[in-house]
């Protein structure tokens, strides 16, 4: 081999690996115009490149060449399999799209869609494409993995947009006359105990809160059971952590114990007390003794109570579930509630930016339920 050939391998092989395609052109092409004649051929054999390539890369070189971060020109490189196999993508249409998910020729009638999945699903098709390439034509087709998006609420009674104009009209009514507006609910109930409570918290790297690996009630602690006040004006909460049943007696005491700790001394005139709440539960409007008790707290109090209970299906829209409740799980969010009285340290230690303030109480009375 001649010695010029020997010096533009040795620099072809040198350069070459930290140079990009574009790169790679660019100097093969510069080489071969500074040899004259015969240097497309003797670039084109000392650099392993195609004599059609060099000479195109001479000839972007002759015309001038722009600075560019692109590493090929428009088109160049492999065609992507959406435009090269076209039976490929129809294929695999056919298996994600959701109409076709009960067909009984569908290999993925009752299984998951992953990619891996898919592959061997069109491996039976003959299409021989890797799981990347199974993802990688999903995403140029629009698809992506997404959860379950709850939008439907089925059937919905006629007047209920006039439901919530009552609603809205009453709650506007008492705050301009400085009467209290609650919202009540039930939280979640909670094992007690050393469980996994969903979340993640600050720890020492390697070193999580080792819980049970079991979820079995501890019949020694049981549950704990949040029922909720929130006055919607104030933006305070209080919560009562009961021990026993959720009953309308256990939710008309708490809020019996809110008004007589904090309602009376944030309303010192009220004569109204208007209480929000969904329509079925221990707070139900079919519930005969959250009637009874609501009938006693006002004898007790000397307050009318007024009750706008929320359509079927809306309990969403109750301002205790988005200003507070959610707030009480985001703070106690991966940490065992050990005790009741971690619950109650947890949902009294609950803040937000915009104020809210929370004072939490344990109630360990009974609450028998109609069975018992």
């Amino acid at each position: 081999m001649p010695a010029r050939d020997e010096a533009l391998s040795s620099l072809f092989v040198t350069v070459f690996p930290h140079l990009n395609e574009r790169q790679h052109r660019i100097l093969a092409a510069a080489q071969a115009r500074a040899l004259g004649w015969g240097g497309i051929a003797a670039v084109a054999e000392a650099s392993g490149m195609s004599r059609s390539t060099v000479q195109k890369a001479v000839r972007e070189l002759d015309e001038g060449l722009e600075f560019s971060e692109r590493v090929r020109g428009p088109g160049g490189g492999r065609k992507s399999m959406m435009k090269s196999n076209k039976r490929l993508v129809k294929d695999l249409e056919s298996l994600v799209d959701p109409a076709t998910r009960g067909d009984p020729e569908s290999p993925l009638r009752w299984t998951s869609k992953s990619t891996y999945q898919l592959a061997d699903a069109l491996a039976h098709k003959g299409h021989e494409v890797s799981h990347d390439t199974i993802a990688s034509i999903l995403h140029e087709l629009g698809y992506s993995l997404q959860a379950n998006l709850k939008t439907r609420e089925g059937q919905s009674h006629p007047d209920r947009d006039a439901q919530f104009g009552h609603l809205t009209g009453q709650v506007k009514a008492f705050v301009a006359r400085k009467q209290p507006v609650i919202s009540v609910d039930t939280k979640k109930k909670e094992l007690v105990g050393d469980y996994k409570n969903a979340g993640r918290e600050w720890e020492r790297k390697g070193q999580p809160a080792k819980v049970s690996m079991y979820d079995f009630i501890d019949p020694t602690k049981g549950k704990a059971i949040p029922y909720g006040v929130y006055d919607v004006a104030a933006n305070v909460g209080w919560v009562s952590v009961g021990v026993d049943h959720d009953t309308a007696a256990f939710a008309v005491e708490t809020i019996r114990r809110w008004w007589r700790q904090v309602g009376s001394r944030a309303y010192p005139k009220a004569k109204k007390l208007l209480v929000c709440a969904d329509g079925g539960g221990s707070n139900g409007y079919r519930t005969r003794l959250w009637k009874v008790e609501l009938a006693h707290l006002s004898a007790e109090t000397g307050l009318s109570v007024t009750v706008c209970h929320f359509p079927p299906g809306t309990s969403k829209w109750n301002k205790i579930e988005h200003r507070m409740f959610s707030h009480i799980s985001l703070n106690w969010r991966g940490r065992p509630l050990t005790s009741h009285e971690v619950v109650v340290d947890l949902i009294g230690a609950t803040t937000t930016r915009t104020g809210l303030k929370i004072r939490a109480e344990l109630d360990t009375n009974e609450y028998p339920t109609q069975s018992r």
